[in-house]
C-alpha cells in the first residue's frame, strides 16, 4: 500500500477528503481501505453471510453530536453492527509487556479494562475475589483496588494467559478533524468510525481510540452533517439523514 493513501468520501451532504496515516496505524488503514474497496471479506449481519463487495457505500451516519463528533460504519445503522471481526488498537508505540505488581494508574486501567471487564463480560460464575475487587473500584471510582497486585494475580483469576502490552508513546491524538476507530472497549475495532469536529479535541479520548487520519479538505461538509436535526439518542431524522454514498481510495 502506498504511504498516505488518500479517500474521497462522497456524501448527500457533499464530499469529504481524508488523508489516511499507515505510519500510525497501518493495521487499521488496511482495514479501512480493504472494507471500501471490497477486497476484505465481511459478514453481512443482515444475511450473515461472508460477502466482499464495498462496505461504507450506502452507509448513513448513525450518531451526529454537535461540537463532538459524526459517526458511520455501521452496516445496520444502529450503532450495533460490524463486519463480523474485531482487532486491536493500535493507540500506542513502544510499549512493554507488563509483568509484576501494578503501581500506576494507567497500568491499573488496563488491566482493569483488558483483563478484568471482558473476563467478568464472558462468564456467568466469576471468581469471588475479582468481584470483591470490581466493587471495590466501582465504590471508590478509582482503579485503586487493582493497584498491589500482580498482572499475573488476575490473569490466573480470569484464565487469561495473552501478553498484555502496557502504554508507550501515543501514537496521535484525538484532535479536530482527525478519522478515530469507534469501539466498545480496547482491541474492539471493526468498521465504524467517528470524525471529530470539537475544535479544542477530545482529551479524554486519546489511547482509547485509534487515530489513522485527518480530513485535509470538506470539513464544511463535515458540519452541515454535524448540525442536522436529529433526535433525542443524536439520531439524525429521516428527512435530514446524511449518508456515504461513494467511498474511493487514491
Amino acid at each position: 500500500m502506498a504511504a498516505n493513501p488518500i479517500v474521497t468520501m462522497q456524501t448527500n451532504y457533499g464530499d469529504i477528503t481524508i488523508e489516511l496515516w499507515p505510519d500510525i496505524a497501518p493495521n487499521t488503514v488496511e482495514n479501512f481501505v480493504g472494507l471500501a474497496q471490497g477486497t476484505k471479506p465481511w459478514t453481512d449481519p443482515k444475511t450473515h453471510q461472508k460477502v466482499t463487495r464495498p462496505f461504507y457505500d450506502g452507509l448513513i451516519f448513525h450518531r451526529v453530536i454537535p461540537d463532538f463528533m459524526i459517526q458511520a460504519g455501521c452496516p445496520l445503522g444502529t450503532g450495533t453492527g460490524g463486519p463480523g471481526y474485531k482487532f486491536d488498537d493500535e493507540c500506542y508505540a513502544g510499549g512493554e509487556i507488563l509483568s509484576g505488581t501494578i503501581t500506576s494508574d494507567d497500568d491499573a486501567y488496563l488491566v482493569y479494562s483488558s483483563i478484568v471487564i471482558p473476563y467478568l463480560q464472558s462468564t456467568r460464575n466469576p471468581d469471588p475475589a475479582i468481584v470483591a475487587i470490581v466493587d471495590s473500584c466501582r465504590a471508590k471510582r478509582s482503579g485503586d483496588p487493582i493497584k498491589g497486585k500482580t498482572v499475573e494475580f488476575y490473569q490466573e483469576k480470569t484464565g487469561n494467559s495473552k501478553p498484555l502490552k502496557g502504554h508507550g508513546k501515543l501514537k496521535a491524538t484525538v484532535d479536530y478533524g482527525t478519522i478515530c476507530m469507534a469501539n466498545s472497549g480496547p482491541n474492539t475495532n471493526g468498521s465504524q468510525f467517528f470524525i471529530v469536529t470539537k475544535k479544542d479535541g477530545c482529551d479524554w479520548l486519546n489511547g482509547k481510540h485509534t487515530v489513522f487520519g485527518k480530513v485535509t479538505k470538506g470539513m464544511d461538509v463535515v458540519h452541515k452533517i454535524e448540525n442536522v436535526k436529529t433526535d433525542s439518542n443524536n439520531r439524525p431524522t429521516k428527512d435530514v439523514m446524511p449518508t456515504i454514498t461513494k467511498v474511493t481510495v487514491h
